[in-house]
Order: C-alpha cells, then sequence, then structure tokens
C-alpha cells in the first residue's frame, strides 16, 4: 500500500502557474502508475496527466502545452506544471496510483481503477 499527500493549490489569476507536488510513502519498491485527476463542482472526474514505466507520460488534451506531470523517485515525489491556466481549469486535483502487476508497463486511465487517492488539493483560478 501507498499514502499520497497533495500539496501546492491555491488561487491564481487567469495566466498564471502553479506546481502541484505529491509526497508518496509506504510500499515504494513496486510498480505503479502514477497520475493526477480532477473535479470540479458538478462534473465528472477527469484525467489530467499519467506517468509510468521509464516515465512514459501523457495529457488531456484540454491541458497538453500547458501542464506537464513528472516525478522524482529519489524524493518520492510527484509534480504538476501548470502554466497558462485558465478558468476553467479550477478544480480539486487529486494525485491517485495504482500498482503495475504485470511485466509489461501499462497505466490505466479510468479513475475507477486507481487504488490510492490522496487528500485532493484545491486550485482556484480567476480571471
Amino acid at each position: 500500500q501507498v499514502q499520497l499527500v497533495e500539496s501546492g493549490g491555491g488561487s491564481v489569476q487567469a495566466g498564471g502557474s502553479l506546481r502541484l507536488s505529491c509526497v508518496i510513502s509506504g510500499d515504494t519498491d513496486s510498480r505503479y502508475c502514477m497520475a493526477w485527476f480532477r473535479q470540479a463542482p458538478g462534473q465528472e472526474r477527469e484525467g489530467v496527466g499519467f506517468i509510468y514505466g521509464n516515465d512514459t507520460t501523457s495529457a488531456a488534451d484540454s491541458v497538453k502545452g500547458r501542464f506537464t506531470i513528472s516525478r522524482d523517485n529519489a524524493k518520492n515525489t510527484l509534480y504538476l506544471q501548470m502554466s497558462s491556466l485558465k478558468p476553467e481549469d479550477t478544480a480539486m486535483y487529486y494525485c491517485a496510483a495504482h500498482e503495475v502487476r504485470f511485466e509489461r508497463d501499462y497505466c490505466y486511465t479510468r479513475p475507477t481503477l486507481f487504488e490510492y487517492w490522496g487528500q485532493g488539493t484545491q486550485v482556484t483560478v480567476s480571471s
């Protein structure tokens, strides 16, 4: 099992930047797909960025070119660098993980398939 703790959220004006962090503790020897999800009030939780294997990454079309997911294995920390923020990026942002149980690296995208979640950090972008 792993525990995830996010930080770095806050309020920013449109066009600004924020960097979210997620510290991972517990069983860090297993392989995990790590991801950032977000959820705005009244909306479904959506995947923002995913990282797995040898730092293979993918991002939602809505954030491509603006958000970058990365990780520092030495610090057991996942990051989400967000730039050119828009009011529609306003949401609660969650760090999530699922264990990779097969030899081939893979990463699910559906939030229901992620086993571990942080408590969330709020990002508010004003126009």
